[in-house]
């Protein structure tokens, strides 16, 4: 597929992102509630989103979003099937971090189309 997201084989998810922010209900209510309800990720099994994430890198296109001088941003939506059956399109946000080398995941969230209605199915 072109337009994948550069050095797919060097990401780096930092955990934290994920168990301090995405999934922790203390820190980002709503993101982690949309997380729960619609693939059934928490707190208890972030290392099946990250390992869904990772597979999942591969089969969707990256847009380019910007460069603010820290490297360029990326943006991939994918469709992900969560460990409660159900599948959602999850918008992941990357930097390719001009001082560190790496492609890091800034950024996860539930995507929800415009208009309010629910990609859930």
């Amino acid at each position: 597929m072109d337009n994948l997201l550069p050095k797919l084989d060097r990401i780096v998810i930092p955990e934290r992102k994920l168990t301090h922010y995405a999934l922790n209900p203390e820190k980002n209510k709503d993101k982690a509630e949309a997380f729960a309800r619609a693939l059934g990720f928490d707190l208890t099994n972030w290392q099946d989103l990250v390992d869904a994430i990772k597979t999942n890198l591969q089969n969707y296109p990256a847009k380019l979003k910007s460069d603010e001088g820290f490297g360029n941003k990326y943006e991939v939506v994918m469709r992900i099937k969560g460990p409660n059956g159900k599948y959602a399109n999850v918008l992941t946000a990357w930097i390719d971090d001009s001082y560190t080398g790496e492609m890091r995941m800034i950024n996860a969230y539930v995507d929800r189309p415009k208009g309010g209605m629910s990609n859930v199915d």
